[in-house]
């Protein structure tokens, strides 16, 4: 086999396609989920900490000279990206244990089987009218 059908044979197996679809909507929600964080979440957070915004903290390891840009530890911008990522985790946890229990109850819920069709009715009176002739004979 070639390489190139070897390739094709590769990228058009349904789980390719799949993981494409899955990484595609992924980023496009994760965009949805960073703007969550940061335009709904930390602007009340915040507030209730005082309007304080870790992303500034900073320590000045070398000062600026002239051209060259300090030197700086953005401890702040950690503390930031982890409080994220918490809020983050915690709404993606919170959507799956609903999922999860919807699921449940969809799961537990008594399934009613479907109504015989016709064809199934009438050949069960069939059956049943052999078997009371069998009997009588």
């Amino acid at each position: 086999m070639s390489i190139i059908n070897e390739f094709k044979a590769f990228a058009v197996k349904g789980n390719v396609v799949d993981m494409a679809v899955g990484i595609i909507i992924g980023a496009a929600f994760g965009k949805i989920v960073s703007s969550f964080v940061g335009d709904v979440i930390m602007p009340p957070l915040g507030l209730l900490i005082g309007g304080v915004d870790f992303s500034d903290l900073a320590i000045t390891l070398k000062a600026a000279q002239g051209d060259i840009p300090a030197v700086v530890l953005a401890y702040g911008r950690f503390i930031q990206t982890v409080l994220d990522f918490v809020i983050v985790a915690f709404a993606i946890f919170m959507g799956v244990k609903a999922i999860n229990r919807l699921k449940r109850e969809e799961a537990a819920a008594p399934s009613v089987p479907p109504a015989p069709s016709t064809q199934e009715v009438l050949l069960t009176e069939i059956r049943d009218l052999l078997k009371t002739q069998q009997h009588k004979e």
